[in-house]
C-alpha cells in the first residue's frame, strides 16, 4: 500500500455549494466514497440497508455509542445518526478516502477521536450573506420560511470556521473545485499518510552504513 486514506471533512453553511463540490471530486476521482451513516429512523422506500444507510435500533445505536463505535453522532428531528468507525478505518487502511458532509459538532467530534491522525477538515464559506441568500433562493426548493431558518442557522456554522485545516472562500465554483483537488493531492503525500516511509528510510540508512 502507497498511503493510507484520508477522512476528508467538509461543511459549509446551506447554500454555498458543499454538495456541488463533493458531486465534483467523486467525478474527479471515483474511489473516493461516502462514510454510510447509521441511523435509528425507519428506512424510506428504496433505501438499502449498509448503502445509504445502516438501520439500527435506539438500543444498538446507544451500544454503539457507549462502546466508542462511532465517530461522531447526533439526535436530528427525534431521530439518532452517526458514522460507524469500522468501516471508515477499514477503508483508510486499504488506502481509500473516505467523505464526510456534516455539521461543525460531528467534524469536533471526528478531529478528537482517534482517527484524528487521518482527517482534513475544510470549510466553505459563501463570498457574502446575501449572495448566500440569492443562491437558497435561486435553489427554488425550500419556502420563505424554510431559507430563513437556513440563514438563521448559517451564522452559528459560519462561526466556527477557524476549527477547520483550510478554508476556502466559493466566490467561483471552479476555482474552489481547483483548489479542493490541490489540497487532497497534497494532503495525501502528508508523511502520517505514508506507511511505507520509515521502512525505506531505514533501507537508506542501511545503504549508506554499508558503502
Amino acid at each position: 500500500m502507497d498511503r493510507r486514506g484520508l477522512l476528508i471533512v467538509l461543511s459549509s453553511p446551506s447554500g454555498a455549494g458543499k454538495s456541488t463540490l463533493t458531486g465534483r471530486l467523486r467525478d474527479w476521482d471515483d474511489s473516493l466514497r461516502f462514510s454510510v451513516s447509521a441511523t435509528t429512523r425507519e428506512p424510506r422506500d428504496g433505501e438499502v440497508d449498509g448503502e445509504h444507510y445502516f438501520f439500527v435500533s435506539v438500543d444498538e445505536f446507544q451500544r454503539q455509542v457507549n462502546d466508542r463505535e462511532m465517530l461522531e453522532h447526533a439526535r436530528v428531528f427525534g431521530n439518532y445518526y452517526g458514522s460507524p468507525k469500522a468501516p471508515v478505518k477499514a477503508a483508510i487502511d486499504a488506502g481509500k478516502d473516505v467523505l464526510f458532509d456534516i455539521d461543525w459538532q460531528g467534524a469536533q467530534q471526528i478531529a478528537t477521536s482517534d482517527l484524528k491522525d487521518h482527517v482534513l477538515s475544510i470549510f466553505i464559506l459563501p463570498p457574502s450573506i446575501s449572495e448566500l441568500h440569492r443562491r437558497l433562493v435561486s435553489r427554488g426548493q425550500d419556502d420563505a420560511t424554510v431559507i430563513e431558518g437556513r440563514m438563521q442557522k448559517s451564522w452559528d456554522e459560519i462561526s466556527h470556521w477557524d476549527s477547520y485545516d483550510y478554508v476556502l472562500i466559493n466566490d467561483d465554483l471552479d476555482e474552489t473545485e481547483a483548489r479542493l483537488k490541490t489540497i487532497i493531492s497534497a494532503e495525501r503525500l502528508r508523511a502520517s499518510q505514508q506507511p511505507g516511509l520509515m521502512d525505506h528510510v531505514r533501507r537508506l540508512q542501511q545503504e549508506f552504513e554499508e558503502r
